[in-house]
């Protein structure tokens, strides 16, 4: 008796069961970085709901923030943060990915003055 493989049973074992969700970022991030005005350190509160993403970002030298404009495209993720600085109003927009479900890579412009490269990871 010799032994057959169907096509059939490849197939099934070579596809996944469903389809593959992307990561949720849902939750408590933080990040630190380095920028022109020093060490930023930042705690960001996710919430999704649908494609809308809602929360706010805290940060050592711009206070807390609610989070406007937030999207969530698959493993893509952008919003605005409004901050101000020293009394002038600072948008900060970021726009990232998530390349893990434990860490999200973003790259934020600075009120189209400056673009920084920052790693979120989730807070466990």
């Amino acid at each position: 008796m010799t032994s057959r493989i169907s096509a059939t049973a490849v197939v099934d074992l070579l596809v996944p069961a469903g389809p593959v969700r992307p990561p949720d970022p849902s939750g408590r991030w933080t990040a630190t970085f380095t920028t022109e005005v020093g060490e930023q350190q930042y705690t960001f509160e996710f919430k999704v709901k649908g494609s809308t993403l809602t929360g706010t970002a805290k940060s050592n030298l711009l206070g807390e923030t609610e989070l406007q404009e937030g999207k969530v495209d698959g493993d893509k993720i952008s919003f605005v943060e409004n901050a101000n600085f020293q009394g002038m109003p600072l948008k900060i927009t970021y726009s990232g990915t998530m390349t893990s479900a434990d860490e999200i890579a973003f790259t934020r412009n600075v009120a189209d003055i400056a673009n920084e490269k920052l790693v979120a990871k989730r807070a466990k």
